[in-house]
């Protein structure tokens, strides 16, 4: 059947509220989107072919800057920094973006999220930018269809040039995420930071899932020959796209994965990695993955002879690069998996008081899930000082929840009985001592505590039970010292660590506080003492 492309976006355009809708380029190969941005002046090459972009002064998201309008729905849930906006503020703000974007060439991308074929939605991204496009294409699932979408299930408008006024829009400042769940509408303004684009369709992700009876998670995946399937939640730094990019497994997916009863699914096409300190010899998928032509690199320096210099962090410490999953040269091309075996919650701890590696309960699993705690550093971010500081971000990705963790951490203890999934606390963060005083956890033996547990040969090998934080730490791991595997072995003085053990737990008991009313006894009393 025939169809006119070009008028299906005009009429898509109209709809959404272009008044005039001004030239557009739609699903443009990523060589043309490259060409285009080369020639817009919105990036460089570096000397492999990728394309290097520069977001300052927004180098990273902005919590305090996200809003869904409010239409007095009970189930949504404010995460920390999110706000409500009223209907009457989106609309007029969305009026005024998109008059003002009527005015200049559009670049359109229609995408699928979600690899497996029962459980995808539609989305088109409409940006102003070529490389914002190309971040799409790279991230998420390509259509293969010519004809567009005729009615997306959610639509993501971007404008980095348009920026709100807090005293006619009641937002907090220029920037702004807006998130409009029954027009089923993303807008983004100001930042050209690229991980607002992945983070809101992923929000959109975490509302609609649960509701089909499926759980999102904010996690990487991969699988063995055999096809067993690992998980590894974690924040930010903790270690998901480096511990996932094994030359021995294949790659499901970088980042967001869902879990039906089919079993665990990518949401994206693509990675998002972060690249500071990138090192070939130890992360060598990653590396041949953002030194090519296609990929997309933002905020990374690079040298006179146009090299990145991944170790350089004088526009910021997130540095990132954007990649389609098939750069990643043992990927899984269907992007789904059976239902997992293993588990890990990744932690940075950089206090040095957690083991590497632990086995959890059932109960232990939720209580640290509900919890997810990693550490900052200094230096990281602004504001915070010479020490670390423990942060916790329910689920591993409160930020991106529109519903109440209770939600997620309900269908994941579902899961792990039915299908006897085992769950581990894997800490890549520091031992023998906090940051500056202890060394961060070499990552060729985080990789032997991988393969341990992957092989089996942990399954019941004999362990003891730490006395602050009740876990369960094995007392012996092929490859792997056994100072290394307790903790407190490794710190000069016990009193200090015995001290900083139980500031840490205390931490752990306060913020678990704010789920009191949804867990049972058994999840509540599986923490620390």
């Amino acid at each position: 059947m025939e169809f006119n492309a070009e008028q299906i976006i005009v009429d898509n355009l109209t709809k959404l509220g272009f008044t005039q809708p001004a030239p557009f380029f739609y699903n443009l190969t990523p060589a043309e989107l490259i060409e285009k941005a080369i020639r817009n002046g919105e990036g460089v090459f570096s000397n492999s072919g990728a394309l290097d972009v520069d977001t300052t002064p927004y180098t990273g998201r902005s919590p305090n800057d996200k809003y869904y309008v409010d239409y007095d729905d009970p189930e949504i849930w404010l995460a920390e920094g999110s706000k409500f906006m009223t209907l009457e503020n989106f609309n007029y703000l969305k009026a005024r973006m998109l008059s003002s974007m009527s005015k200049k060439k559009l670049f359109i991308r229609d995408v699928f999220v979600g690899a497996h074929p029962s459980h995808r939605i539609k989305i088109s991204v409409i940006t102003e930018l070529a490389w914002q496009n190309l971040a799409s294409a790279n991230m998420f699932i390509a259509t293969n269809d010519p004809k567009p979408f005729i009615d997306p299930d959610f639509n993501v408008i971007v404008s980095s040039t348009f920026a709100s006024d807090p005293q006619t829009d009641g937002t907090r400042s220029e920037p702004f995420v807006a998130i409009d769940l029954r027009q089923k509408l993303i807008l983004i303004g100001t930042t050209q930071y690229g991980g607002e684009i992945k983070k809101s369709v992923f929000t959109i992700m975490n509302y609609l899932m649960p509701k089909m009876d499926i759980l999102s998670l904010h996690c990487s995946a991969n699988h063995g020959t055999a096809g067993d399937v690992a998980l590894f939640f974690g924040l930010s730094g903790t270690g998901k796209t480096t511990l996932s990019s094994d030359t021995n497994r294949a790659l499901i997916g970088d980042d967001e994965h869902g879990w039906s009863e089919d079993g665990i699914f990518n949401f994206e096409g693509g990675c998002y990695a972060k690249t500071i300190h990138l090192k070939q010899d130890l992360e060598p998928l990653v590396w041949s993955a953002v030194n090519r032509f296609g990929a997309l690199l933002e905020n990374v320096p690079l040298t006179r002879d146009r090299v990145p210099d991944f170790d350089d962090n004088r526009i910021t410490e997130n540095t990132r690069s954007a990649y389609p999953l098939h750069f990643i040269s043992n990927y899984e091309p269907k992007g789904y998996g059976t239902h997992p075996t293993n588990i890990f919650l990744l932690t940075a701890d950089a206090f040095g008081v957690l083991p590497p590696l632990a086995k959890l309960s059932n109960e232990q699993a939720l209580y640290y899930f509900l919890s997810g705690y990693t550490s900052k550093l200094a230096g990281t971010e602004r504001g915070l000082g010479s020490e670390p500081q423990a942060t916790f971000s329910a689920c591993f990705g409160a930020p991106f929840l529109p519903l109440h963790p209770g939600v997620y951490a309900n269908l994941l203890g579902q899961r792990l009985e039915k299908y006897q999934t085992k769950v581990w606390l894997l800490n890549t963060g520091w031992t023998g001592g906090g940051y500056g005083v202890g060394n961060r956890i070499s990552l060729p033996y985080t990789r032997a505590l991988i393969n341990s547990v992957l092989n089996g040969s942990l399954n019941d090998s004999p362990t003891y039970k730490h006395p602050i934080f009740n876990l369960q730490i094995p007392l012996e791991v092929e490859d792997v010292p056994s100072y290394l595997l307790n903790p407190e072995e490794g710190w000069q003085n016990k009193a200090d660590y015995v001290k900083a053990a139980r500031s840490l737990a205390d931490q752990f008991k306060e913020n678990i506080k704010k789920f009191d009313t949804l867990l049972s006894n058994e999840v509540r009393t599986a923490g620390p003492n």
